[in-house]
């Protein structure tokens, strides 16, 4: 049996470059992720059933919450202020116990009468920051046994575990940024969170197109790579974010940049631990996190930041920065850098980047700060430094030029969009069904004029922007050696 699915597995890894082969893609590296759009079942495979309930290709996912409210929802109604606090439970509890159904059978078409595939008591809460204020809701999903210890399972053919995101695209008319985004970022860099396409529905209502999402932590089949803490030492793998901090005084440190004002305090912009998780999170190993990554933003601001021996090459792992930049780079991905910034480092290993949020990404960001002709990622607070580094310029430029020969080239982004459009097929529709009033109500872009009108124009406006933001970066990616030349650094260079 165990040789039966060795062979299976090996049969779909290569159909699977076969096909990534003949709709133009990298080849010469092979896939190393699952692209749902092209190995699950696709839109046309028809389906037997009467058409009296909700019939879909895509997994879906069934959520009964016993009639109660899913807490997380923010007290005040805006989102350009600041938060007063959060719904909670009737007990007063942050998340939700609710059942959770998940259907994810590739040989037919799923419907909300069918057995499901994965059954399983959850806790659930609203996640996010400004996505807390959409109406179209995100949720945190921590599935649990009966007794209430987390259970990891295994969801949609990815990897066990008992932490999950359902992300739920509102801002993103096109549905796809995040889903097409992670998976090319995974192709590239060491490791990106994997994506599911599914439906979901919510107390029997349907609630549109989500994302099952992984979330960026460790676990038993480890999504990055990183330990768990050695007992009686206070040597620990970790995952730090960049964002607005934690509600969990231990997670939150004083790193180096943040005492030096660079993280921008005054924003309340700050670095928390996202792994070790809080029950296993001592305060001496919190110092430790906390006095390492010091320990190398101290030796990035310092006059020795290029040096081979003492500067920031001992800390980090140039190819993962480097892909980041690039990634975020030419995405106009802005918030990364500054939020929804995650790095992770293993025990006796060096700090690597991991991408997160694409949502207002290829020109769907509010304002036109992220407009494609220009560079923002230099202005980061560790890319600060490291753009003062000739070397690190120079990889920048060079990996940038292979990937538009791959994975940035835009016949494979555009093939990537037109594959995914169609495998979501009529789930597009239904979602918009219920969503489709934010064409006209929710028109958060400014000049107006940008919001598309209907999901065409929404994936359009990615093809758009892939094609100027391409040819601009192509032509000016050179200009990046500015922030690395001698005479603009001289007070940085011993």
């Amino acid at each position: 049996m165990k040789r039966t699915l060795i062979l299976a597995a090996a049969a779909l890894a290569v159909m699977t470059l076969c096909v990534l082969a003949a709709i133009g893609y990298e080849a010469s590296e092979g896939p190393r992720r699952v692209h749902q759009h092209l190995t699950g079942r696709q839109p046309d495979e028809g389906c037997s059933c009467d058409g009296t309930e909700l019939c879909t290709h895509l997994p879906l996912v069934l959520i009964d919450t016993g009639g109660e409210e899913i807490p997380g929802v923010p007290l005040n109604e805006h989102s350009d202020e600041a938060a007063e606090g959060f719904t909670t439970t009737a007990e007063g509890e942050d998340m939700l116990r609710v059942q959770v159904a998940v259907l994810d059978d590739d040989s037919h078409n799923h419907h909300p009468s069918d057995e499901p595939d994965l059954q399983s008591s959850a806790l659930i809460r609203v996640r996010g920051n400004s996505s807390r204020y959409f109406d179209k809701k995100s949720y945190l999903l921590r599935l649990t046994e009966r007794d209430g210890s987390y259970a990891s399972r295994e969801v949609m053919g990815m990897d066990s575990h008992y932490e999950w995101a359902l992300y739920g695209p509102y801002l993103d008319k096109s549905l796809i940024r995040n889903y097409m985004w992670y998976n090319i970022a995974g192709e590239i860099m060491d490791y990106a969170p994997n994506v599911r396409f599914c439906e979901v529905m919510l107390n029997g209502e349907y609630q549109g197109l989500y994302v099952m999402t992984e979330t960026i932590t460790s676990g038993v089949d480890s999504r990055v790579e990183v330990r768990e803490p050695v007992e009686g030492t206070t040597s620990t793998g970790c995952v730090l974010r960049l964002d607005r901090g934690s509600e969990t005084d231990i997670k939150n440190i004083n790193n180096f940049t943040y005492y030096t004002y660079r993280l921008g305090r005054m924003h309340n912009i700050s670095i928390n631990i996202a792994y070790p998780r809080s029950g296993s999170l001592t305060q001496e190993l919190a110092d430790a996190i906390e006095q390492e990554l010091s320990d190398f933003e101290k030796a990035l601001y310092s006059f020795d930041y290029d040096s081979e021996t003492y500067g920031y090459r001992t800390w980090i792992d140039t190819g993962s920065f480097v892909d980041y930049f690039i990634i975020n780079e030419f995405t106009c991905n802005y918030d990364a850098g500054n939020l929804s910034t995650y790095l992770y480092k293993d025990i006796g290993g060096k700090y690597r980047m991991c991408i997160w949020d694409f949502n207002s990404a290829c020109d769907n960001y509010t304002s036109l700060t992220t407009q494609p002709q220009h560079f923002e990622m230099q202005n980061g607070v560790w890319y600060y430094m490291l753009t003062k580094n000739e070397d690190f310029v120079r990889q920048i430029i060079s990996r940038y030029h292979a990937l538009r020969e791959s994975w940035l080239s835009e016949e494979t982004l555009n093939e990537y969009i037109d594959k995914t459009v169609a495998f979501l097929g009529d789930a597009v529709s239904r979602n918009f069904e219920v969503w489709g009033y934010t064409f006209e109500e929710y028109v958060p872009l400014r000049p107006e004029s940008r919001n598309p009108a209907d999901h065409g124009e929404a994936v359009q406006q990615i093809r758009d922007f892939i094609a100027e933001r391409g040819e601009w970066m192509d032509e000016h990616i050179e200009i990046l050696q500015q922030y690395s030349h001698p005479s603009k650094n001289k007070k940085f260079n011993h």
